[in-house]
Parts: structure tokens; C-alpha cells; sequence
């Protein structure tokens, strides 16, 4: 007999979580960020169970953002990050896993396992520091002449398990920095020379673009800030959300990214901009504490998507937690 999910959660969580006796019933979390935590926790070692294989959305964006709660102090429990830390840890099988689910860009599966190699590293889960090393080497392989990392050959619109070329950029510096700014030097400036001059065409590509060039210190890096800044401030719909485009209906993954790089910011403006933007994702959160995945076109049912919506969504609440 397979049990509804909400009953499902109600007797297995506890036991899981290592929390209440059986018996009793399961304590709700207080938080959106907590309720995101049990949803993912249980869905990113499901993935390797049932599939025999791991997977970018499970074991890499929703890992990721277990990682980053669990650096900040909250409850992730063990079990859920321990096989997928295993495999994080072995950089030369990323491009070989095998099971139902093949990966349909080992490209982006690499970008998207080191981005999640780099916070289990900060959060001590993963202790081998060689590990970080090859997978930075993998994701600058990867690096196109211009300097971006063009993850989709049609450069799509990206989403939340596609990217797109200039988030897939920002991800790639971001692991490259960590792994070894230094030996990495020329590879990341000229992926910051892509990225202040390739063409703004969308929100998403305005907040990744920001989130990249955060720490360049630059005349041409701060216009560019300022230019893509203004195209979000433009964007915001009145419910605190934003799409994917100037005119779009808000979504939760380009709302989360559009927060991430807006957290970034300090002024007065800014922080009043990013508290809407929590109100709209906590209250589009779903009962079991995930979030309806963003897809292109919208409207559209898919697992990855959600997970990934989820992961994103958790990570822009985490990051402005304080606000």
C-alpha cells in the first residue's frame, strides 16, 4: 500500500529526522527556510535510491542548499547529504553515472556537482581538499574561447536545471575562485570580460551577472551593475516577484536569483525591494515546503524543475535571512 504524502511524511520524519518518538506526532518547523530543509532533505537521497545513479538536481542544486543550511546552523541530518557526499567527493566519475536517468550535459552535471562540492567543502561534510581540486579543473575544461560557459547549445532562456550561459559563467568563476583563485586567474578574467560585454536579455540574466561581478572593482564592471540593477528595479512586479523578463509573470526561481544579487547591496531601497520579494516566496511555498517549479515555457510539470525551484528558493531565504 503506498501511503499519501502527507501521511507518509507523518510517519516516516521523525524516525528520519531522529527527532520524535514513535508514536508521537511530528513537530511542525517554524520556519520556511526549516520546511524547505525536511522537503529536501528527504528528496535528495531519494533520487540515488530509486535510480541507482545521481542526478544535478537532487545531488547538486538541492544538495547544495542543504550544505549552505547546514554552514549557517540549521538541522540537516546526516542521512540525507551522506551518499551524495560520497559521490561529490569523486569528481573523476562525475562524467560516468550510470543508472535509469543519464545525464543529458555532462557539462553542466560538472558545474553543478562542483557547485555543490564547494559548499559541502565550507560546511566540512566533504574533508578532501583534492577532490575541490579536480572538479575545478573539470568545470575549466569546459570554459568556451569568448570565455563563458556556454552550457546550452540553442542559449536558451535558462531555468532552474539548465542555467544558461551567463548564471552557468557565474557558477564556474565562483568554483574556480574557491578551488584556487590564483592558478585560475586568466581563465576567470576572461569570463569577467565575457560577462561585461555579452548582451543582457533577460532578468535572470541581469541577476547572474551581478552575482558574477560582485567582487570586480571597476569603471566598466560598476556601469554594468548599474545597468543591470536598473533593469531589475524595473522588473519587480507589485507582488514582490520577478519573471523572467521586464513584463513577465513573477516566478520563484527568478525571484531567488534576483535576491541573491540583490543581497549584495545595502542601501535603504535595495533591503525594501528584497523583503517583498521574501513575502511573495513565502507565501507561493507549498504545504510540504517546496516550491511549484519554474519551467520554460511556464505552467509546465517537472520534478527536476521543482527540486531545483525549491533549492534556489531555499538559498535566497537563507542568504537573507536576517533582513
Amino acid at each position: 500500500m503506498i501511503l499519501p504524502l502527507s501521511l507518509a511524511i507523518t510517519f516516516w520524519l521523525p524516525a528520519f529526522m531522529g527527532g520524535e518518538p514513535a508514536g508521537q506526532p511530528a513537530k511542525k518547523p517554524a520556519s520556511p527556510e526549516e520546511r524547505a530543509i525536511v522537503f529536501l532533505a528527504r528528496e535528495v537521497p531519494r533520487w540515488s535510491k530509486e535510480n541507482w545513479c545521481f542526478s544535478c538536481h537532487n545531488n547538486g542544486d538541492a544538495a547544495r542548499a542543504l550544505y549552505h543550511a547546514s554552514r549557517l546552523g540549521f538541522v540537516v541530518p546526516p542521512k540525507a547529504l551522506e551518499d551524495t557526499s560520497q559521490w561529490l567527493a569523486r569528481p573523476q566519475e562525475w562524467d560516468h553515472n550510470d543508472g535509469k536517468s543519464r545525464l543529458s550535459d555532462k557539462g553542466l552535471a560538472r558545474i553543478q556537482f562542483a557547485a555543490a562540492l564547494v559548499e559541502g567543502f565550507g560546511a566540512q561534510r566533504i574533508q578532501d581538499r583534492r577532490a575541490l581540486a579536480r572538479a575545478a579543473q573539470s568545470v575549466a575544461e569546459l570554459q568556451d574561447k569568448d570565455g563563458s560557459w556556454n552550457v546550452d547549445a540553442n542559449n536558451n532562456l535558462g531555468s532552474p536545471a539548465t542555467y544558461g550561459a551567463c548564471m552557468a559563467t557565474h557558477q564556474a568563476c565562483r568554483i574556480l575562485r574557491t578551488a584556487d583563485k590564483g592558478r585560475y586567474q586568466t581563465a576567470i578574467a576572461r569570463a569577467e570580460a565575457w560577462l561585461l560585454h555579452t548582451p543582457v536579455k533577460s532578468v535572470l540574466d541581469a541577476a547572474a551577472v551581478m552575482l558574477a561581478l560582485h567582487e570586480v572593482r571597476s569603471e566598466a564592471a560598476e556601469a554594468r551593475k548599474a545597468m543591470c540593477l536598473e533593469l531589475i528595479r524595473a522588473a519587480q512586479a507589485a507582488n514582490g516577484g520577478w519573471g523572467p523578463y521586464v513584463q513577465s509573470a513573477p516566478e520563484p526561481f527568478d525571484t531567488a536569483v534576483v535576491i541573491l544579487s540583490l543581497s549584495r547591496q545595502a542601501n535603504g531601497t535595495v533591503k525594501q525591494k528584497i523583503a517583498a520579494a521574501r513575502a511573495y516566496l513565502i507565501a507561493s511555498q507549498l504545504a510540504d515546503g517546496s516550491w511549484p517549479e519554474t519551467t520554460r515555457p511556464p505552467g509546465a510539470e517537472s520534478y527536476a524543475q521543482r527540486v531545483s525551484t525549491t533549492s534556489w528558493a531555499l538559498l535566497a531565504l537563507l542568504e537573507t535571512s536576517r533582513e
